[in-house]
This record gives C-alpha cells, sequence and structure tokens, in this order.
C-alpha cells in the first residue's frame, strides 16, 4: 500500500513541475551552450559572494557546482553533509552553490530551507531565487538536480538525484578537465 502513495506522490511532483514549466519560466534558456542568469538571495555565504543578492552572471570566473534542492526533501537532505565535506575539500578550486526550489514544487518554503542548513550544520553558500524559470532552464525534473558548469559558464554536467560523494568527486574531476581545455 505504501508504494502506491509513492506513485501518487511521484505523479503530484510531476504535476506541479509541469506547471512550473509553463507558467513561470520567466527566464529564456540560452541557445550558446552557456547557463541562462537568474537572480538570487543567499541564506548564507554572503562573505564567500560578497553580497546578499546576486545574478548568477557574477559568479563566472571559477567553475561551479549548482545544487537545486528544497528543506523537505529527503535525498537533498541525505547528500548535504557529503557537499558540505566536498565543499571544504575543493572551495579554492570550485564554487558550491545550493539554491532552494521548494517553493516551485511544494517540497518547502524558506523558512523550512534555513531550518534544515542549521540542523544539518553546513554552510557553504546557498540561497533561492524567486525565478520559477531556473527549473525549465536547468531541467530540474526531480529533487536534487545537481549542474556543472564551467568558469566560461558552460554546462558540462547535469545530475537528477541525490550524489554520493565519490560521484560528486569524479564529475567534478570531469569538470575541472573540461574547464582547463576550454580556457586553454
Amino acid at each position: 500500500m505504501l508504494w502506491i502513495g509513492g506513485i501518487v506522490g511521484s505523479l503530484v511532483i510531476a504535476i506541479v513541475l509541469v506547471g512550473v514549466f509553463i507558467t513561470q519560466s520567466s527566464s529564456t534558456a540560452a541557445t550558446d551552450g552557456t547557463v541562462p542568469d537568474f537572480g538570487f538571495t543567499l541564506y548564507q555565504g554572503e562573505d564567500e559572494l560578497g553580497a546578499e543578492k546576486l545574478d548568477f552572471a557574477s559568479l563566472q570566473g571559477k567553475p561551479i557546482v549548482l545544487n537545486f534542492w528544497t528543506g523537505l526533501c529527503p535525498p537533498c537532505r541525505a547528500e548535504m553533509p557529503g557537499f558540505q565535506l566536498f565543499y571544504d575539500d575543493t572551495k579554492d578550486e570550485v564554487l558550491l552553490i545550493g539554491i532552494d526550489v521548494g517553493q516551485f514544487i511544494g517540497l518547502g518554503n524558506r523558512r523550512d530551507a534555513q531550518n534544515l542548513l542549521q540542523e544539518l550544520g553546513v554552510f557553504y553558500p546557498a540561497g533561492f531565487t524567486n525565478d520559477g524559470g531556473v527549473m525549465l532552464d536547468h531541467k530540474v525534473c526531480g529533487m536534487p538536480t545537481i549542474v556543472f558548469i564551467t568558469s566560461e559558464g558552460e554546462v558540462v554536467q547535469n545530475s537528477t538525484g541525490p550524489l554520493d560523494e565519490i560521484t560528486l568527486k569524479a564529475f567534478t574531476e570531469a569538470l575541472l578537465l573540461s574547464n582547463s581545455e576550454s580556457t586553454s
């Protein structure tokens, strides 16, 4: 009987995501392979990024691991401690930033997201966006979604579902390799 609830829950999330794509796509996906710009507000990480309110385009210059998550997403919760370890090990080479999209899919609000960050003791840069278009632009079709972006703003990998530390490091090594090739 629990599996029926899981199927119904998955269908509800899929319907909500389709609604988000149709009604809230305010930004336009770039056709040149670069990441479309969007605004966001940080919950934490102002010291590292220099401001509370930023545009994604202002982050270019370093490879980026962009993690879309929500405050009430069990897989997001499960991967966050590993993301913190990843951040600790790679913050000089790669920018990790988490963007809460719970408001767009009904999996939490800002308070839920901030509570999760505090409860887990993670402190890498994380915030939220009011631009529902990021869901379509970044092909967010499940939680969490992780996008690997070169310093030039080119997406090299998009992954849906939680990543363990080994896979996260492997994707990041590929990102760094791709980044060094694109800047050579």
